[in-house]
């Protein structure tokens, strides 16, 4: 049998509810893993409200990424015991996953289950942001919400490549960031001031998870070949009304922006995007990240743990504002 949690609809947290079914068969190319981690994003939070831009119709089950050991393997040339994790977008908070295994990446040995599930998604993404923004030694870069999941190794990786980050984060959150090795700034406090201060013409990138009207001011961080990198829609995550319209108001500014003849460029980060030009591209990504968890390089940091049972708490303590990393889930 599959235990999973169906979304039937937008309800509040205490409306995820738990389902079971029979396993089916496995399909040439598939596998069935026995998950050992899965995780709340800010995906599946908004996947509830029913305002993920690209997310499918009610009901589903959510989970974005997950970690599980090969249970069967079917044809599909995996080692049953191994241990592999993916990017699945939906499907992940279920005690067994069917899996097409060409989206399963091997997992080191040495590493845990759990700390892997901190790094899937939110790795790959900070990696691929970077990347786009060509952050490299001497550089300033700012990250917004720094002590998240996406914006803590933002700041570890951009301090790998030699570049000097600034945080911005609530009071709570600053000594955390400093000892990732950024300068922190108060959210509530004069941001754009205090980054000219630090850097008088300019920095190289931002990156904004909030979007919403405070957009204009990452943009304005910017100097000459900079560029902001917007990844979430934070600020209008209670907005009511059509759940499209703010993101695609946000990507049509960006766009405009890098239209502009400034030297600064903008984008929208979808990882989905990139993963459905580029599969491959993005099991290379996983393997680097998981390579620098190992090597030490990123170190996953994990707010809570809950059992699949708790599911509902975990979304509302994801949703508290008060978790500093990632809301880990297990069987």
């Amino acid at each position: 049998m599959i235990t999973e949690v169906e979304l039937p609809g937008v309800v509040e947290p205490d409306g995820l509810r738990l389902r079971t079914r029979e396993v089916p068969d496995l399909k040439p190319g598939q596998a069935l893993v026995r998950m050992e981690a899965t995780g709340v994003s800010f995906a599946e939070q908004q996947m509830r409200r029913g305002k993920y831009y690209d997310q499918p119709p009610f009901p589903f089950v959510p989970g974005y990424d997950f970690v599980g050991v090969i249970e069967s393997s079917g044809d599909s040339g995996l080692k049953v015991g191994q241990r592999v994790a993916a990017l699945s977008k939906t499907g992940g908070w279920a005690d067994r996953i069917v899996a097409e295994a060409a989206d399963l990446v091997p997992v080191p040995d040495g590493l845990t289950a759990q700390d892997v599930e901190a790094v899937i998604v939110n790795g790959v993404t900070a990696r691929r942001m970077l990347d786009f923004a060509k952050v490299g030694r001497g550089d300033t870069v700012v990250v917004l919400g720094a002590n998240g999941g996406v914006g803590s190794l933002l700041v570890r990786l951009a301090r790998h490549l030699g570049a000097r980050v600034v945080g911005v984060v609530s009071q709570r959150h600053m000594a955390y960031v400093r000892d990732l090795g950024a300068i922190a700034i108060d959210r509530t406090g004069d941001v754009a001031a205090e980054i000219r201060e630090l850097a008088p013409d300019g920095v190289k990138a931002v990156f904004d998870h909030v979007g919403g009207p405070g957009i204009k001011r990452s943009w304005a961080m910017l100097g000459r070949g900079g560029a902001l990198v917007s990844y979430g829609t934070a600020a209008t995550r209670d907005q009511a009304g059509n759940a499209k319209l703010p993101v695609l108001a946000l990507i049509g500014r960006l766009l405009a922006w890098k239209a502009l003849p400034n030297g600064r460029t903008a984008t929208f980060f979808n990882i989905w995007a990139g993963r459905k030009r580029n599969p491959a591209q993005l099991k290379a990504d996983l393997e680097a990240v998981f390579n620098q968890l190992a090597a030490g390089v990123i170190t996953a940091r994990i707010a809570q743990v809950f059992p699949l049972s708790q599911i509902s708490a975990a979304m509302t303590y994801a949703e508290s504002g008060t978790a500093a990393g990632k809301v880990v889930v297990i069987p």
